[in-house]
């Protein structure tokens, strides 16, 4: 029998459970996949936490690598055809943390052959999210834009889609960050007390648009200060303040940011498989240790990704 994490009502991770489960055959327009890695991710706990009582008991997690061992009738993955053997990788499903997974056809690609499944587990969430950032902000090349948490999961993919647009970013991270930060293409200025006079003076031309991957009153107070157009500034984190103030906020549980990051998914993983988007691991869990998983990631930077491998 199969095994996945569920968690049985809004909670913290006191909530969460991993039991045997059998996932149902897969109908017409599913697949079946053995996981071989499931990306760990913030949204992971935190749906769990504000999520309505109704939606419970639920999987939990949203993105996954691994092999196809059944196919529905009549039916082709996103990226076409789709045999049973072949590696894949999902995103978006509900109750990735699991030993094998029943979903939509639509939401599985080929996985290249250039990434691991540890790396592939963790492409999407955070790859779709950076693109949609980029597009509603209107970014063109030769821009300046200030990315608040630089060097995080987002944040990196930020700063790599940025480059290929011929953007300058500026990314705040902590210091023992900046490296990541210069890593993948960014010019790191360290956050805290003064961040406004420092990011001003090393771009004293000003800045075209604002990105805000950690959604603290520095980022946003900052963002407001820099970029006038609030149109040209994106929160994925500062929600409530976000729309108080009346800059863009996002996020995958809003309708017009889902169908955006569905529409962008097969680009992304092609770019992943020929090297131009790269997932930085930091370490990865059993499957039964996933509670460890989620306590590192919300711990702060835990150096990349974190996958769980069944």
């Amino acid at each position: 029998m199969e095994r996945h994490w569920i968690a049985e009502r809004p909670g913290g991770l006191e909530v969460f459970d991993l039991v045997p489960y059998d996932p149902p055959a897969p109908a017409a327009g599913e697949v079946t996949v053995r996981v071989r890695a499931a990306g760990v991710n913030p949204a992971d706990a935190k749906h769990v936490k504000v999520g309505r009582a109704e939606d419970f008991p639920r999987g939990v997690g949203y993105e996954i690598a691994g092999v196809l061992t059944a196919v529905g009738p009549g039916t082709e993955i996103a990226s076409g055809g789709g045999v049973v053997g072949d590696a894949v990788l999902a995103f978006r499903v509900r109750g990735g943390w699991a030993t094998a997974i029943t979903v939509p056809a639509r939401d599985v690609f080929a996985k290249p052959a250039s990434l691991s499944f540890e790396e592939a587990a963790n492409l999407l969430l955070a790859a779709t999210t950076a693109s949609e950032m980029l597009h509603v902000t209107g970014v063109a090349p030769g821009e300046t834009v200030v990315v608040h948490g630089a060097s995080g999961a987002v944040g990196v993919s930020l700063l790599q889609q940025a480059a290929r647009l011929g953007l300058r970013v500026l990314g705040t991270c902590s210091e023992s960050r900046f490296d990541e930060v210069r890593r993948f293409g960014g010019e790191p200025v360290g956050y805290g007390p003064g961040l406004e006079s420092r990011l001003r003076a090393a771009a004293p031309d000003g800045f075209d648009a604002a990105l805000d991957c950690v959604g603290t009153e520095e980022a946003v107070d900052v963002s407001l200060s820099l970029v006038p157009d609030r149109d040209r500034i994106v929160t994925i984190a500062a929600k409530q303040r976000g729309a108080q103030v009346g800059i863009r906020v996002i996020g995958g549980d809003l309708p017009e940011s889902a169908a955006y990051r569905d529409g962008v998914r097969a680009e992304l993983v092609r770019l992943a498989g020929e090297g131009g988007l790269v997932v930085p691991m930091a370490r990865t869990f059993p499957l039964e240790q996933a509670l460890a998983a989620a306590d590192l990631l919300a711990g702060g930077h835990p150096g990349g990704k974190v996958a769980l491998i069944p």
